[in-house]
């Protein structure tokens, strides 16, 4: 079964850490991931950069809106995300536990799925 790991992370938090501490957390991550794929339970990773480089785009009756980040009213912010391909929730609540990341963000476990479910 197909789980997303999505990993919350407060906004501000990569600039408070700094360069050389950046690394070794991002280290640790590819560290993890590897990990995963040797398991053969890894289908994709990536980061994802800071919400200074992202958009917002809604449309309604036609007409689109972009918003440009920063976004002021965003106290958090997906910072990445593991696929996985497990046997059962459990599992992939298991593996979040496992993840560095849970040690300074959220990590947010969702089966993949129709979104009319």
């Amino acid at each position: 079964m197909p789980y997303l790991l999505l990993i919350h992370e407060p906004v501000g938090q990569r600039q408070q850490r700094g360069l050389e501490q950046g690394q070794a957390v991002y280290d640790r991550m590819l560290q993890f991931a590897a990990s995963l794929q040797r398991r053969g339970v890894l289908k994709a990773v990536e980061s994802l950069s800071s919400l200074d480089k992202s958009a917002r785009i809604t449309v309604r009756e036609g007409k689109a809106r972009v918003l440009d980040g920063p976004f002021a009213e965003a106290k958090e912010m997906v910072g990445g995300f593991f696929l996985l391909d497990v046997g059962s929730r459990e599992e992939a609540v298991a593996i979040a536990r496992e993840c560095p990341a849970a040690e300074w963000a959220t990590i947010e476990v969702r089966e993949t799925g129709p979104c009319y479910t």
